[in-house]
Order: C-alpha cells, then structure tokens, then sequence
C-alpha cells in the first residue's frame, strides 16, 4: 500500500524504510503506522491535541469483528456506502479517527488507508486490526493540509466529520478532491448549517445549567449505562474547540471549484422518493426544494448532531 503514500514535503515516492527518495526526508513508523505529518497550524493543533486526550469513538472491551460489522450495518449510510464501494477499490478515510469505518469496509479485496492527525486514534484502529485480524488496512499519522497521500490515487475518497473542524474547510476540501482519481467518488459529511440548529439549543441548555443536566439530549440518554460512551459525545459535540456548519449550496460550490460532479445528499435533499443508490445522481436539483429539505433535516438528523453526506464524482 506504500504507492497510495508520499512525502508530505515534496510529494516524492517513500522506500520500505520510510525514506523519500526524492527529498531524502526520513520518516518513522513506529507500531507500523508511519508518521507523515507535518507542523501543523494554531487550529489543527488545538484539534489534534482535543483528540489526543479522548480518541473517539472508541471500542468496548470485549469487542469483536462481528460486533464491529453488526454496529456499523445498524447505520442505513454505512449499508448504503458498503454496498456501493466495488470490491477491488482503493479507499480513503480520511480523518479515520479510532478507524472503524475503515475496518467495516476493509473486505471483498478492498485496499484501505486510514488517515489522521492524532496517532492515539490510530493506535486504537491499528490494534484493531490486529485482533480482527483484518488484512488490507494501511493506518498513517497525516494532516490533509500537507497529506502524506498520493494525489489521484483513490478511487473512493471518505470524510466525514473532519472538515468542520478546521480553520478553512473550502481550503480543505480543495485538497481532499485533489486525492480521489479522475472519475474517483468523494464522500463528504458535514455539520449542517439547519440541522445542527436543535444542538445548538441543547449546548446552550448544558452551557446554563453547568454541563449538569443532559436529559434533553436524547443520545445520551440513550448511552444512560454507558458512561464512557456518555463521556466521549459529551466531548465532541458540547466541547470540541473548533466547529462550523454548512449549507448543500456551499458545498456545491466547493465540488463545483474543484471540478467536482454533484450527484447526490444523504439523506436526500428532494422532497420525493429517491434512489438508494449512493453513487448514482440525484433526479433532480433545484434550489427552493434543496433549501426545504435542509429545513427538515433539523427533525430528522438533529438529535444525532446534524451531519449530512454529500456526494461527488471527481471530472474525469
């Protein structure tokens, strides 16, 4: 999997010791997972040193493959992306985190690099893979800014939930498209801008009340026995130092700057019945039903945080 890495200083082709051969530059890879990442900004620092103290999501003790695959197939998105990844595809979770999306899709000869700026997180996901034993995962200690990833590699391009938590993400996001191949399939969830209204409310609620009362959060009161569970949402959605929201039109012209093709929202931002076919092109695209469909996500995606995946096919 070393022809999907770089160097992040001159993008030159990295050797089995981890050496550029363009550059000279010298990298480590202690445990296995090779440290390409580069000085960081104020913000990505203070993001990398948030996750460094709770990496999330984490994995129960008595975890299992099965119990990983059976978590994530509970997600209708995660069946829906699975089903329309090919088998013989080359995927980027960028901003993997603790890396269980990345093991759920590492399966039917699939090639999968998991990329993130906080090596706890990656530790967590590469001892993962050592237990399930799941073959056909590269973990990397990386920034998208500087990404030690070759430029138009991957045939499927995943991030979801990294971009709002950087100082650009339109800066960022030109630098995730450059990663997919021509023709390759881009991935992106974001906070909305209309659904992340009802936490809003709800973290102004905790601000109030001191972070004492949380049974207006209806996730946590589901995870009421799960007290590290409780913990890490808490964490990430009430406390995180660095969040914006978008709107689908914005991220259009994100796609739309960077030779990206719209094709489709999850969930859809048409009012009628679509197709759920991940990767295929929405029907239809109109301006006032996008904005009416953003307006009821607040109901239907509020009480998990707000995020929505946007989907993009990168020009051929």
């Amino acid at each position: 999997m070393r022809e999907l890495l770089a160097c992040p200083r001159c993008e030159g082709e990295l050797n089995a010791g981890w050496s550029c051969e363009e550059c000279r530059s010298q990298y480590a890879a202690p445990d296995g997972i090779p440290n390409l990442r580069l000085g960081g900004d104020v913000s990505t620092e203070r993001v990398r040193r948030f996750y460094e103290t709770a990496p999330f999501p984490g994995y129960p003790p008595r975890d299992s493959l099965e119990w990983l695959r059976a978590r994530a197939a509970r997600s209708a998105f995660a069946r829906h992306l699975d089903r329309a990844i090919p088998g013989d595809a080359r995927i980027l979770d960028l901003g993997c985190g603790t890396g269980q999306m990345s093991l759920y899709l590492a399966r039917a000869g699939r090639v999968v690099v998991g990329a993130d700026l906080t090596r706890p997180s990656l530790e967590l996901g590469a001892d993962a893979a050592r237990r399930f034993r799941v073959d056909g995962v590269q973990f990397v200690e990386t920034d998208l800014l500087r990404p030690g990833l070759r430029k138009g590699s991957f045939d499927v391009v995943y991030s979801s939930g990294v971009l709002h938590h950087t100082a650009d993400p339109r800066t960022s996001f030109a630098r995730v498209a450059q990663l997919a191949r021509p023709g390759g399939m881009i991935v992106l969830g974001l906070y909305n801008a209309f659904a992340r209204i009802p936490l809003r409310v709800r973290r102004l609620m905790a601000r109030i009340t001191g972070y004492r009362f949380f049974a207006f959060d209806p996730v946590l009161r589901d995870r009421r026995s799960e007290p590290a569970r409780r913990e890490a949402w808490v964490r990430d959605q009430y406390r995180h130092p660095e969040e914006r929201r978008h709107t689908l039109r914005e991220v259009q012209g994100w796609f739309a700057e960077n030779g990206v093709e719209y094709m489709r929202t999850y969930p859809s931002a048409l009012l009628a019945t679509e197709s759920d076919e991940l990767f295929s092109r929405a029907g239809d695209d109109w301006i006032v039903e996008g904005w009416l469909a953003q307006v009821g996500w607040m109901r239907s995606l509020g009480h998990e945080g707000g995020l929505f995946i946007t989907v993009g096919r990168r020009a051929a």
